[in-house]
């Protein structure tokens, strides 16, 4: 057996201190998980949201072995939860489930107690909710094209309700105005409930909500008629609804993405391991039939591209926010 020399010796030490440093995070992620997992759910018991987290939760602890619990905390348009998830000890034992409003577009609207880019890694997006542009009983035309031709004939005669200032859904608004430069009047609502009743007894022309349960008997009845949705693609249970994308109107085409999020400085190795159990649940049919009998479509794909999603959709949501000068309600 050969021997070391001194001069190898010492050349050999910064290799096997490098080895030395990665073992706790090597052995961390090898241990893992070694007990019960926390999902912080940024919304209120009882929603579709949270339905779905609890869904997801039931696969993880079957797929890991070990309990996966939920816990909500809601409130501050979901930012409340993903600070506690921003705060959380990073060793994968505490993730979050939320839209990635809190990260894309609360930001923009107002100082918050986490930095979104900083303090939370993407880990796994989970689902998209199709955001859909109805007209109701009020407006006269057929299609989308009626409506720019009704909002330039007559500027600001198009009333376009959302469920508040600074949802998706007054994006949307603003990014269709802002590219066929038409003057469109915003009816804000604090809440869906309120802004679907006025809908059906037609106290505006439009209405953009997300695509759900309440709405497709409405839509079905002929009661509210789609002019179009926003989705990476057409939603099977609309197949002759165009996107805002096949319209021309691409930064417009936004729908409510969800994912799960950790800690920064999670090891990579527990984040690598949480996507792919999240992807192989997502793919399971109970849960695909879970999602899509709610009208929300499974979000298959890698942490680097949910990450993509999120900045992308920062970038434009900053850009409509200052040209619009939109302030949260």
């Amino acid at each position: 057996m050969s021997r070391l020399t001194p001069r190898r010796s010492l050349l050999a030490l910064p290799l096997l201190a490098l080895c030395a440093a990665a073992l706790p995070v090597a052995a961390t992620a090898q241990a893992w998980p070694a007990r019960p997992i926390r999902i912080v759910v940024a919304y209120p018991p009882g929603g579709i949201s949270d339905n779905v987290a609890r869904a997801l939760a039931d696969k993880l602890t079957l797929q890991l072995a070990t309990p996966v619990i939920i816990e909500n905390r809601a409130g501050a348009g979901g930012s409340i939860g993903m600070d506690m998830v921003a705060k959380a000890a990073p060793d994968g034992y505490t993730i979050g489930f939320s839209s990635i409003s809190p990260l894309a577009l609360n930001p923009h609207l107002g100082k918050l107690p986490f930095d979104p880019v900083k303090d939370i890694a993407p880990v796994a997006s989970v689902m998209y909710s199709p955001v859909v542009l109805l007209a109701t009983s009020t407006f006269a035309g057929k299609d989308f094209k009626d409506m720019l031709t009704a909002s330039k004939a007559k500027p600001g005669s198009v009333r376009w309700s959302t469920s508040g200032l600074a949802t998706v859904g007054h994006i949307v608004l603003e990014q269709v105005q802002h590219s066929a430069k038409i003057e469109i009047t915003h009816i804000p609502y604090k809440g869906g409930g309120q802004q679907l009743t006025d809908a059906l007894s037609g106290q505006f022309e439009v209405i953009t909500t997300n695509l759900s349960g309440a709405v497709m008997p409405h839509i079905q009845s002929g009661k509210l008629r789609p002019l179009a949705v926003g989705a990476p693609a057409r939603v099977d249970a609309l197949p002759q609804v165009p996107t805002f994308a096949e319209l021309g109107f691409a930064p417009a085409n936004l729908s409510s993405l969800f994912g799960m999020f950790a800690p920064a400085k999670t090891p990579e190795a527990v984040l690598q391991r949480l996507n792919t159990e999240i992807n192989l649940a997502l793919q399971t049919p109970e849960l695909r039939k879970r999602l899509l009998s709610a009208d929300n479509v499974p979000a298959i794909g890698s942490a680097a591209e949910f990450a993509r999603q999120i900045a992308q959709e920062s970038a434009s949501n900053a850009r409509i926010i200052k040209a619009a000068q939109i302030k949260a309600d």
